[in-house]
């Protein structure tokens, strides 16, 4: 949609009563608000002539300029009264509704914020150093909330309406996105932005930040370059995809990699990368692509790797029957609490799958394909931990025998909050070590050393 017809489509929507348009009274109260309106209208005949020049939004960041431009010459000449910084605040606003995602703008470009959370018009919340803060930012009424919804889904091929209320989209810079809205949403329109750094995290920054040891994260490189297939399991917002991000990093660029995803987030830099999507249906409720279907199909693209951003049902079996038929090396998140639970839901999950096999067929086939389980967790005072790396053994009996290699302990919080706690080698030398020397990787003994890293 041209930024002509969308300045149009703003200016003549109005919500109806018990619609997701509805109107609500809104605090604290924009002094500026019917003035922005006023200017809204106008500058829809100002710009037809940028519209004409810029129709496929080739320049952006020109397009900003000139809209700044013509409404602070419409305010030099209509409201000489108003504040400079007011002026340029209200620019920058009609700016942001005209051709980015309106008063959520700012937040995204904060590089402090990693998650925006808009409940409704009044309520925004973002996420900043692991604490969720309420802002003073708000949108006019739910429609307003409405279009900028529609400008991120619109470009992706997708819809959200009443009739699929519910969608999952990414920002042009692979920040994921879910979006839903009345009658499912009571609060009224909703929107989640889990935002991605724009420059890719490295094993360094997660160092840096915490998250691992050195050691440990020489480890890691280790065990994917040897090509061990590797589940990174955690709660939400715990860090499982930028882990799996960075481990991915350590694929060899000589390397076939396929990614599958339902939307598309993980940043590989690798040249030999094809990255699939999977497809929500279309209005007909026809021509859905599942996850499962993307992997059954990548296992036809001749792949190195196979790497999925998230096992949710049953595609976990078709992983599993991947990482046991040559594929080693393969990749994948998913939600537990912890290794044993994180096994617990892949059974789970391949039942899903529709086939009746006895557990401990289906024990056995995770067993034999997954080499190493990384859990990782969001703590206490906001920071990303991984607490466990374990080592899949094997089956005794009926029951997959697990084994601890590293593990975070936790000792104390500080007077300022901060978690305080230890990484602690458990002693045990994982059986893979074998396969690592296969591949001309030789650790040193220290690294399974019983001590504090």
């Amino acid at each position: 949609m041209s930024l002509l017809a969308r300045l149009e489509k703003q200016k003549t929507s109005k919500p109806e009563g018990g619609k997701q348009g509805d109107q609500q009274p809104l605090k604290p109260k924009d002094p500026y608000e019917q003035l922005k309106m006023n200017i809204h209208k106008k500058i829809i005949e100002e710009l037809k002539e940028i519209d004409k020049d810029n129709d496929n939004g080739n320049n952006p960041d020109a397009l900003a300029v000139k809209i700044e431009e013509t409404v602070l010459a419409i305010l030099d000449k209509e409201e000489e009264s108003i504040p400079r910084l007011d002026r340029m605040r209200i620019a920058k606003e009609i700016s942001d509704d005209a051709i980015a995602y309106g008063p959520i703008t700012p937040l995204l470009n904060d590089p402090e914020i990693t998650e925006v959370m808009v409940n409704g018009p009044s309520k925004v919340y973002v996420e900043k150093k692991g604490r969720i803060e309420l802002t003073d930012v708000f949108f006019r009424n739910n429609n307003h909330i409405m279009h900028v919804i529609e400008r991120i889904v619109t470009p992706l091929g997708r819809r959200i309406d009443e009739s699929m209320p519910m969608v999952d989209a990414r920002l042009p810079d692979g920040s994921r996105v879910n979006a839903i809205i009345p009658p499912l949403a009571l609060n009224g329109p909703t929107i989640t932005i889990r935002k991605f750094f724009k420059d890719p995290l490295t094993i360094d920054d997660l160092v840096r930040f915490g998250t691992l040891t050195p050691q440990i994260a020489e480890f890691l490189e280790a065990c994917v370059k040897a090509r061990l297939n590797i589940v990174v399991s955690g709660g939400t917002g715990s860090g499982k995809t930028t882990t799996l991000n960075i481990l991915s990093s350590f694929i060899p660029d000589s390397e076939r990699i396929v990614t599958i995803e339902d939307a598309a987030e993980l940043q590989l830099r690798q040249e030999h990368l094809i990255t699939l999507e999977s497809r929500p249906p279309n209005i007909e409720g026809k021509g859905s692509i599942t996850i499962r279907d993307l992997v059954r199909n990548a296992l036809r693209m001749r792949p190195d790797r196979i790497v999925v951003g998230e096992v949710r049902s049953g595609e976990a079996l078709d992983m599993l029957q991947a990482m046991n038929t040559g594929h080693d090396g393969s990749l994948t998140t998913g939600h537990a609490n912890s290794p044993r639970d994180m096994l617990s839901r892949l059974e789970t999950m391949v039942l899903m799958a529709g086939m009746e096999l006895p557990v401990k067929a289906i024990r056995e086939q995770i067993s034999s394909a997954i080499n190493l389980i990384i859990q990782q967790s969001r703590m206490r005072d906001g920071s990303r931990k991984i607490t466990h790396i374990t080592e899949v053994q094997g089956m005794e009996g009926d029951v997959i025998v697990l084994q601890d290699v590293y593990v975070f302990k936790q000792e104390s919080i500080g007077p300022d909050g901060a978690l305080k706690g230890k990484y602690i080698a458990t002693g045990i030398r994982p059986k893979f070590l074998e396969q690592l020397e296969a591949y001309g990787i030789v650790l040193p003994f220290e690294t399974f050393n019983p001590s504090i890293l």
